[in-house]
């Protein structure tokens, strides 16, 4: 299965002017244009309206990369040179990438508390999947359905459901607390069907835990599936694709 392609580029890519910063700077740059091109990481938090603001040059030509934190979330955008433009892209990927299966990450099960978790599946399952999800996502609420599917085909493999409400869902958080402060699947299920909850009856910190977990694992989007060996995949895929990465343990 390829999880990177063209149109996966293009996906999210999007141009926003920035009114008031513009540059003027001498013309006719040489081979290093930030010699003549300046973004501190001062004035990236003014533009972005981030904090943390870490600057560095991308790898394509005369856009800088920005690596900061909004609303308590890791994000990464990138300026033109010209600081009038913000480019919404996660990566700039190498031309002789494309079409390629890229290496998956992998990460430590250790590091991932199984606490503030929702099991769907049997708890003795042979492979155990760890996914952070978010109720209010729509891949999220595509990915509970064949978690589900797969749980009921199976007893072979269980899924522990952390829940990751992610900024640009504001009642995602609130109903991530009532699933964990009630330990129900079926508000679990309601959640990602998008029915109405109701308010969480306790301060659960869970949910401000996984947050934190999946910061610390340099995750910052959903769903994000973690197979039984640690292979990180940042994003859905349908209940087949699961089974044969399983089942494929060497496979990229």
């Amino acid at each position: 299965m390829k999880f990177l392609s063209i149109p996966v580029i293009v996906f999210g890519l999007f141009l926003f002017p920035l009114s008031g910063f513009s540059f003027e700077g001498p013309a006719g740059c040489g081979k290093n244009c930030s010699s003549c091109h300046t973004l501190t990481p001062e004035e990236a938090e003014e533009i972005l309206k981030i904090e943390g603001a870490k600057v560095s040059e991308s790898p394509a030509k005369g856009i800088w990369q920005v690596d900061g934190m909004f609303k308590g979330q890791p994000v990464r955008v990138h300026v033109d040179f010209a600081k009038t433009h913000v480019l919404i892209i996660k990566n700039f990927i190498p031309v002789e990438t494309i079409g390629k299966e890229p290496e998956m990450k992998k990460l430590d099960l250790k590091d991932i508390p199984l606490t503030g978790t929702m099991l769907v599946g049997k708890k003795k399952a042979k492979n155990q999947f760890i996914v952070f999800s978010d109720p209010d996502c729509p891949y999220c609420q595509k990915l509970h359905v064949e978690i589900k599917k797969l749980a009921k085909e199976r007893d072979d493999v269980a899924f522990y459901i952390k829940l990751y409400p992610l900024p640009m869902h504001p009642e995602s958080y609130e109903k991530s607390k009532a699933v964990l402060c009630e330990n129900s699947h079926k508000m679990l299920d309601d959640a990602f069907e998008g029915k109405p909850l109701p308010k969480a009856k306790c301060d659960t910190k869970e949910v401000d835990n996984n947050i934190e977990t999946a910061k610390k694992l340099g995750i910052s989007g959903t769903p994000a599936i973690i197979l039984p060996d640690g292979r990180l995949i940042p994003g859905y895929v349908d209940g087949k694709t699961l089974i044969e990465l399983m089942e494929s343990p060497n496979k990229k």
